[in-house]
């Protein structure tokens, strides 16, 4: 996923010739130039001693190579990988990073494709550094991400969630915490219990249950997160499809209009229908606030909107998504505060 630049450095071309006076003498020296700047990695310095002339002079020259064309510098990144898309992004929300992955026309309105998650991983790669404490939220896109890992700082690897199902729980997040140890070499600490709860009661006392308390003292330590994000709407939200009819349209009556990690966002950002964190084995909006690096996955156009809604709630530092939702992303409304501004928005 890393960006590559190739500099090419040619003779003359047709366009070159017609703007341009030089002769053969000052094209070979300037090609020359150019070569031992661009491609041998020669200071400005070493190269006026190598050819007898002042560093200004070479400065000039290497000036005159790229303005006529004598010099083509080209940044290029994989072609999955949309990378003015993902500027635009990072610097309308206020990112730390933003990646956009091409998606394929037919799989838009898709949420969350496959390829996220093995974008994602290689991210990961790239921000875990050892010694790290390495949060993973309950989500398909995350479980994926797990899957892909090939490559992963020594870390420790914790559950922030409990499991959708759990009696899927070695299909789907714990094993992606197991999976994520697995690569790092680093410790596991999963979370066997259900992330959604009859009553708060209940899940007060799984809470102090030897194992997930033992998960849960790891929070507060957690340097680098991963989550995923659910619109309000079956078959987008895990926590959406776990509720009753009448619990779904109480929260919609709210303006609910995003999920991560069990805790619901309105269309600015903010908290709404707070009492049901309270029937959920996950960790609290005010911890994720103080993880230095939040990495949301999700994309979709189907999500765009969630998505947008997280972002301005402050929790999330970067997000790996595709161009449909990047697309929407950039035509959201009013510009939001930077997602590095981690203050809430509902305000102390």
């Amino acid at each position: 996923m890393n960006s590559s630049e190739e500099i090419a450095v040619s003779g003359m071309s047709a366009a070159g010739r017609s703007a341009m006076r030089m002769g053969p003498a000052e094209l070979v020296q300037a090609a020359a130039m150019a070569r031992r700047f661009y491609l041998e990695g020669k200071s400005k310095i070493q190269i006026a001693e190598e050819f007898g002339v002042s560093r200004f002079k070479v400065a000039r020259v290497l000036e005159t190579a790229l303005e006529r064309d004598l010099v083509r510098i080209e940044i290029r990144v994989p072609a999955e990988l949309d990378a003015e898309r993902s500027d635009a992004l990072r610097a309308r929300y206020g990112l730390r990073h933003a990646v956009v992955v091409e998606s394929p026309a037919e799989a838009a309105e898709t949420p969350d494709p496959e390829n996220l998650g093995e974008v994602a991983a290689d991210l990961l790669g790239e921000l875990v550094n050892e010694g790290d404490v390495l949060g993973l939220a309950w989500g398909r896109s995350t479980i994926h991400m797990a899957a892909a890992l090939d490559r992963l700082a020594p870390c420790t690897v914790v559950q922030l969630t409990g499991v959708y199902d759990a009696g899927t729980a070695e299909r789907g997040s714990v094993e992606a915490v197991r999976r994520a140890a697995q690569v790092s070499g680093g410790d596991a600490h999963p979370i066997y219990a259900p992330m959604l709860l009859p009553d708060a009661a209940t899940a007060e006392a799984l809470r102090h249950q030897t194992g997930i308390a033992r998960a849960f003292e790891y929070f507060d330590k957690v340097t680098v997160a991963c989550v995923s994000i659910g619109s309000w709407e079956p078959g987008i939200s895990t926590v959406h499809d776990m509720l009753t009819d009448e619990e779904r349209e109480h929260y919609a009556s709210l303006g609910v209009a995003a999920e991560m990690s069990a805790h619901l966002f309105d269309a600015d950002g903010r908290r709404v229908g707070r009492d049901l964190g309270e029937r959920c084995i996950t960790v609290k909006t005010d911890q994720l606030r103080r993880v230095p690096e939040v990495v949301a996955i999700a994309g979709g156009q189907r999500k765009g909107s969630a998505i947008d809604a997280v972002l301005r709630s402050g929790l999330v530092t970067s997000l790996v998504t595709d161009t449909s939702a990047a697309d929407y992303l950039m035509a959201a409304g009013p510009a939001p505060r930077s997602a590095l501004n981690r203050s809430d928005p509902d305000g102390p």
